[in-house]
Parts: C-alpha cells; structure tokens; sequence
C-alpha cells in the first residue's frame, strides 16, 4: 500500500542550527503515527514542514503518490492537512465559531452565514463531548483547556484526510483524553491519518499503531510498533541513554522545619474559596485537581497575579499585600506558570534577559546596566540546566519548549527564591528534560526550598509531592501525606460529584 504521505531526506537550516538533517517518515491512511523525541529534536519543525510553514531546503515530500512543495499553510490547507499546534494559533478577540470556521466560512450568495458557522461548530463540540462551550464565547475567556477543544474543533471542520496533533493532551482531563481517542479511532476508521506528537508514553501505547524516533535532527528508528516496542528501548532511542523513568529518592521533610508559605482562608470570587495550606522549608505540597478546578488560579493568586477576595498570603510570617506580584517576588516567591510563552517569557528577548529579570538590579551600577556580568550570571545557571543550544545571546522564542521551561526554571535558581510555585513543570517536556527538573525540584527541596506543585498528572504529584491537596470546585477536600495516596485513590477524590463520573 501505497503511504499517504511520504518525506525523505528533509532538511531544514536555521541560522546556526540545522533543525533537520535528513529526516524520513512514512504515514499511511488510517494510522495513527506516533512521532517521538526529545525537545530539540526536530519534531516541531518536521510538522511544520507538514503543514507548510517552513519549506524544506532539501528532500522530497510526496502526498497520496505526488510529489508537493506547500508554499503556505493554506496551500497545505487546502490539500487537506490539518495541524493541531502545541502553542495553541487561535485569535482570542474571535469567537468560538469564528476560529473554528476561520477561512472557510458557510456563504450564500456570498455572504457568509453567522448561524449557519455556529450549528456547525456546536455539531463539532458534541462530537468532542463538549457541548457546553458556547460557540458565541469570546476564545479568549476560555481556559487552556477549552481553547485545545477549540483548536481540534477547527481541525476537524477542515474535513482533512491528514490530522496533525502536537501535544493535544498536554492540558487536557482523563475524561477529556478519553473522549479524544474515542474521535481519533472515529477518525483513522474513516481513512482519516493522524500524527500524534507526545512526551506521555502511556499514550503513545494507547493510542498509537507505529512509531517514528528523531534524535537530533534525524531519523533513528522508523516502523516501530506502539503497543509492544519496550518503553526502555523508546527512551534509549530518544535519548542515547538508558533513563528509568522513576523519581529521585530523597529524605522525608522535616515535619518541625520552620513555615515558610502560609495561605489562610484565600478566596477568589467565581473561582475559588476557603483555601488553607502551609508549606515548610524544604517540603514539596503538590496540588491534585481536574482541569478547571481552580488549581492554577490559587497558585496565581498565592502569587500576586490575581487578586484574592478574601484570605492572607504570609512568607515567613509577613503578609503579602494581595493582588501584588512585586510584594511576592520581593518576598522571595517565584512562579513557573502553565503558559510558559504567553505568561512566563519575553519571546523576543534573548535567553539571558528572561533568566536575569527578576534580579536585574543585581547587574545595575550606577545607572548602567552591566551586560557582561548578566550573561556570565545567566549562562552559570542555563549550563546547569542543559539549556539548548548554549547561547544565552539567542532569543528565546527559537528555543524548543522544554528548553524554554528550563530558562524560566533557571530565572529562579538565579533569583535565590525560598517558595517556588510550579504550575505544569514538564508540560511538553521530553522524558530525559522530566528526569533533570524532577531531580532539580528535588535538589531545591533539599537546600530548603518549599514547593507548591500543579501536575494534571498524578503519578507526578505523588512521586514529587510530600503532601498532596485535592481540589475540587474551588475547594481543598482532602489533604494527605503523598506516601497515603495512589493514582486511583487521587482520581477518585477529584473526580467524585462532578459530571465526570
């Protein structure tokens, strides 16, 4: 049989950099095609070849036995290639039904047709089990998770016969991700091809029927069966090292270690209420909740970044003025936010200003700016991150995603902060990345740092966490040492009384 799409010997060059250096891969109709590597690898690149935003420099891509060179994403568009991007492109001032149908709007005689965009678009929701997404909802006002919908709403109104998906899951609740297999069997049953970019091997195993391994811009395993290729073998592949994927051992907190982060009664109107916790030096407090549950907006708000309703902040025994990131930071608080581009980085900036920002009053003298103190600063840490490539002059919005969450990681091992707060830490992170910021968290704990931790993945809250706090609708309802709780237990919790059930 004949593969729908064909790619040999694709390269592609950056200044400074080839991102692929002779890639191959073979997807056939009806597949799901799993493509894995570690950050840097070239994957994002490689799908951007696909979905025409970058024209390769050499190699050939053929679709359905003939060879193309797609110009543009519409011309990919067009030939009926959807991508699904992991740094979501939606316009936020639009509505939903408006990015769902953008550039294929229902016309009559031309002019195009409001209702007719939003039946549509409601047909596409249910399809995606979410019905309640109001396709006249501003896309800006909806949570990561629900703009993700929306994103694969968009893709399948295209009608494609090749899907690209990269991270799709990466925000996304187990009922959420459940009801997004159910769609891609649904649509590889229908001839449908579907790529599938994930740092979860679970769903790789799930999901996928063949795998194709990049490591460094190129191909190194082609053809591999998802089910049954051992998970070693596809870290090893990935890697070129052997990487149990397992977390650090280390001592138990201090149970009389001094309260660092203090949070009484916080509150946030519509979101959350009632919320109570305290973290001691060198514990790590993880957060177990759904998607929407209103984990990240009590670390945003613990923070500064929103202002609290009701409830006090204290760092060593101090009260934080509310609704103040400064007063935190001052404090010595740090935030790793969820939308590390969006929320956590100066994409046009080089790597060492995003790391120095928060201390630049560190490399001021005399009213100048010491340029070369604040390089060598920001290189010691990145070096100690494996930040890749090792060009602190380079902006940071050419770095792939597990690279960029190491340079806000590294912002507060510069900073010297005594509370991190981490929302998703390796979300989009490959497994070798996961292994060195689950040994970093485990590090700062030890120097007495205390860590309070958003994972929407619970064997990662409770092979990090000390303590775990679930939270339900806005509220704490159940607090437990992480060694008292398993991943069925945490599920459970979060799950019971709401419609996932």
């Amino acid at each position: 049989m004949t593969p729908l799409l064909t790619m040999r010997g694709i390269v592609k060059e950056f200044p400074g950099v080839r991102a692929l250096d002779g890639v191959d891969l073979d997807v056939d109709a009806g597949e799901v095609h799993c493509l894995l590597g570690q950050n840097g690898a070239g994957k994002s690149t490689l799908i951007k070849v696909i979905a025409g935003a970058h024209r390769p420099d050499a190699g050939e891509v053929v679709l359905d036995g003939t060879p193309v060179s797609f110009g543009s994403p519409q011309a990919a568009d067009g030939a009926g290639i959807a991508t699904i991007h992991q740094e979501l492109d939606l316009v936020p001032a639009l509505s939903v039904a408006e990015n769902v149908m953008l550039g294929h709007e229902p016309s009559r005689w031309g002019f195009t047709r409001p209702s007719d965009a939003e039946a549509l678009t409601r047909a596409l929701l249910l399809r995606l089990g979410h019905p309640e997404i109001p396709p006249r909802r501003e896309v800006g006002r909806l949570s990561a998770a629900g703009q993700q919908v929306v994103s694969m709403a968009r893709a399948l109104a295209r009608d494609a016969r090749l899907i690209v998906m990269d991270e799709p899951s990466a925000v996304l609740d187990p009922e959420e991700v459940r009801n997004l297999f159910r769609v891609i069997r649904e649509l590889t049953a229908e001839g449908v091809a579907v790529v599938y970019i994930s740092h979860r091997l679970d769903e790789i195993r799930e999901v996928g029927d063949r795998v194709t391994v990049l490591k460094d811009g190129r191909t190194v395993a082609r053809d591999l069966p998802a089910r049954t290729t051992p998970t070693a073998e596809v870290i090893r592949l990935m890697t070129g090292r052997s990487i149990e994927y397992v977390f650090p051992e280390r001592a138990a907190a201090d149970p009389a270690a001094d309260v660092v982060l203090e949070v009484d009664g916080l509150a946030r109107a519509g979101e959350f209420a009632g919320v109570s916790f305290t973290v001691r030096a060198g514990e790590v407090v993880g957060l177990a909740g759904l998607v929407g549950s209103g984990r990240s907006e009590i670390l945003e708000t613990v923070y500064g970044a929103r202002r609290a309703t009701a409830g006090t902040v204290r760092v060593r025994g101090a009260a934080l003025r509310t609704g103040s990131v400064p007063a935190a930071v001052r404090a010595g608080m740090g935030l790793c936010p969820e939308e590390r581009k969006s929320q956590g980085l100066l994409l046009h900036e080089p790597v060492y200003r995003n790391v120095s920002l928060p201390a630049l009053a560190r490399f001021a003298r005399a009213g100048f700016m010491r340029q070369d103190a604040e390089i060598a600063a920001a290189g010691g840490v990145t070096a100690q991150l494996d930040v890749r490539p090792a060009d602190g002059t380079r902006a940071v919005r050419t770095l792939s995603g597990g690279n960029q969450q190491k340079v806000v990681l590294a912002r507060w091992l510069l900073r010297g902060c005594t509370v991190l707060l981490l929302d998703e830490p390796t979300r989009g992170v490959d497994v070798g990345a996961r292994s060195e910021i689950y040994a970093l968290v485990r590090r700062l704990a030890a120097e007495g740092v205390a860590v309070v931790l958003v994972s929407s993945e619970v064997p990662e809250v409770l092979g990090l966490a000390d303590r775990v706090l679930v939270v339900r609708e806005g509220r704490v309802v159940h607090e437990a040492p992480a060694c008292d709780l398993d991943e069925a237990r945490v599920l459970d919790l979060v799950m019971e009384g709401t419609a996932h059930v």
